[in-house]
This record gives structure tokens, sequence and C-alpha cells, in this order.
């Protein structure tokens, strides 16, 4: 059993990539350097101050600053208070908080827009499998009822080898579940 490294990809008798898969995977990753290229210095910058806001040093930093202005205005490092009533801290903490969701929404409405295309990739991709199988079981039966395989004449087969309409699956799954939510109630 011959293994191998062919261009970073393992190649053996177990474990073998086919050549497709390793093609779709350098064309995602591509894409999503394209995508994180072509991004706008808005986006940029909520995704900054999100992964900065999103880390332990930011965590810490807030620990170390917010646990200084409280022990200074308690009067325990003997220094003058300058925030005695925390109002300048509670104003300071409020303002911050409205920006850093601010940020993150923004980044989130990103994800959501590249979630949403990755949803419409996947339903594409589906949708031609389901008619590539579909046309593969036209196929097979004719070969079958050709060869006289009494399995050819399963009347299930004839159902399998009609296209799926995804509008009506889509239309039938609303159904079902405005069926099941009058239910609960």
């Amino acid at each position: 059993m011959a293994e191998e490294r062919d261009s970073g990809v393992f190649r053996g008798t177990e474990g073998h990539m086919a050549e497709i898969v390793e093609r779709n995977i350098q064309a995602l990753l591509k894409r999503r350097k394209t995508e994180e290229h072509n991004r706008t210095v808005s986006e940029r910058i909520s995704d900054g101050v999100t992964k900065f806001t999103g880390s332990m040093l930011f965590v810490g930093l807030h620990l170390l600053l917010f646990g200084i202005w409280v022990v200074w205005n308690l009067g325990w490092l003997g220094l003058p208070p300058f925030d005695e009533s925390f109002v300048v801290l509670a104003m300071f903490a409020s303002v911050e908080a409205i920006f850093l969701s601010t940020f993150v929404l923004i980044s989130q409405n990103r994800m959501n827009i590249q979630a949403d295309k990755r949803a419409d990739l996947d339903l594409q991709v589906s949708l031609l499998a389901e008619h590539e199988i579909t046309r593969l079981v036209t196929l097979v039966t004719a070969i079958a009822k050709k060869l006289d395989i009494a399995e050819a004449h399963d009347p299930e087969i004839d159902e399998l080898a009609r296209d799926v309409q995804p509008e009506k699956v889509m239309d039938t799954m609303e159904h079902q579940q405005a069926r099941m939510e009058k239910d609960k109630r």
C-alpha cells in the first residue's frame, strides 16, 4: 500500500481525496480570501473592534481600568476621588456598550449575508444533485426494464423518478409547521 503526499493532500488506498474535492476546497478558500480582501473600511474596522472586544485581553484591560477606577474613588489609594458616586463610570460604560453592540451588529449582519450566500449555494448544489439522481433513477429503471428485472416495475421507482419541485416542498413544510403551531394552542 503506497502512501504519498501529493500537493498537500493525503493519497493512498485509504483516505484518498478525489481531485474534485481538492479543487472545490481551493476554490472556496480563494473565494473567502477575495471576500476578505474586498471588505470595506467600515467592515474591517467593525471586524477588528469585534475581534478585540471578544478577547481576554479586552476583559483583562477592563478589569484593570475599572478596578483602579473603583479603588481610587473609594479612597483606598489615598488619592482624592474624582467620581465618588460612580456616575461618570456608569456613563462611560453605557456609551461604550452602545458602540460595542453596534460594532457587533455590523459584523453579525455581514456574517449573516455570508451565511445566506452559503445556504443558497448549498440549496443549488442539493437541487442539482437531486435532479441528477432523478435522471439516474430514470436511466437505471429503463435499463432494468430492458433486461426484464422485476424490481424495475416497483411503483416506488416511478415516484423517485419525478423531479422534486422545491417551491412545493417549501409550501408543504410551511403548512406542516403552521399545523403544528396550531395544534400546540
